[in-house]
């Protein structure tokens, strides 16, 4: 059956000890955390997961250890983006056979140079459908791979899993009203992301839900709540509420911001990002701080 992502989906932090191992007791407190934020599910091993620096032995903990801890609480989306298509194939069976929801893929791309054509990015794609898990294609700038509305439209109407979109290039409200229009109910969901930076005009555009970070989930779940209910001025008031956070969350911190709220709420005791990633700056750290206070999030006083 086809289910509509709509909400809150925060992507969760990978938390590690001061000596750089995976903090697995912390993993388990992260996901708690982000249940009890009122999350409509949760991703995995995504970019804001530090993905990039985990190792694929690690990625298999991860990947067993949530699904097996979250137990059906919310649902799962594993993160399975890589170059090498096999890669990919295996990592989302691997997803699908320890009971994820669904699987987020990146148009494959390794560096600056190496980046799919339209054709091997729809073959991908359709090889990991034939897994028979459902698919959010993750249109992120990270890729520098171009997704046009007609390359995305023709996935969702010619391979079945393909279902989801998780929209946040440049101009991205602009790219959803034509996806949307151009996909029709082969769009089952059109999502916004880069941390709800841009949420309000991806909602008005047609986007049923956000793929934010873990620092102010009930916050987001909140604007797109009011704003699918209708309530248009209480989604920009909520919105206009939270944006300076966001925005710093965005252009200064990066995955850090939700790290950096959960050590403050005692989720997990360390910030150590994994090198050549630089630790967040203090002036920085205290300025996200000050920005979220006044939100109280549940992250920073979960654990307390």
């Amino acid at each position: 059956m086809t289910v509509q992502k709509t909400g809150a989906w925060p992507v969760a932090p990978t938390p590690f000890n001061d000596d750089g191992t995976l903090d697995l007791d912390g993993m388990k407190r992260v996901l708690d955390c982000i249940i009890d934020q009122g999350a409509d599910g949760v991703c995995i091993l995504a970019n804001y997961s530090e993905q990039f620096l985990i190792s694929d032995e690690e990625r298999a903990i991860l990947t067993r250890l949530s699904l097996e801890h979250v137990a059906g609480r919310i649902p799962v989306m594993v993160t399975v983006s890589h170059f090498a298509t096999p890669i990919v194939v295996e990592r989302a069976r691997f997803a699908k056979d320890c009971g994820a929801a669904s699987v987020m893929i990146m148009a494959p791309y390794h560096g600056a140079l190496m980046r799919g054509t339209p054709e091997q990015t729809f073959e991908q794609f359709r090889k990991v459908g034939e897994v028979g898990i459902p698919i959010v294609v993750q249109d992120a700038p990270l890729s520098g791979v171009e997704l046009p509305v007609s390359l995305l439209v023709k996935m969702a109407r010619e391979i079945e899993m393909v279902q989801h979109f998780k929209i946040e290039c440049t101009g991205a409200a602009t790219k959803l009203r034509a996806l949307i229009a151009e996909g029709g109910d082969a769009v089952v969901s059109p999502l916004d992301g880069e941390e709800g930076v841009t949420m309000l005009a991806d909602l008005d555009a047609g986007a049923v839900g956000t793929m934010c970070s873990a620092m102010i989930t009930e916050h987001i779940r909140g604007v797109v709540q009011a704003h699918r209910e209708g309530d248009r001025e209480r989604a920009v008031a909520g919105y206009a509420r939270i944006l300076p956070a966001v925005q710093h969350e965005n252009r200064q911190c990066g995955f850090r911001a939700a790290k950096a709220a959960m050590v403050e709420g005692k989720v997990f005791a360390s910030e150590f990002c994994r090198h050549p990633i630089a630790p967040l700056g203090t002036e920085t750290r205290n300025e996200l701080l000050g920005l979220l206070r006044p939100l109280d999030p549940i992250a920073m006083r979960w654990g307390h």
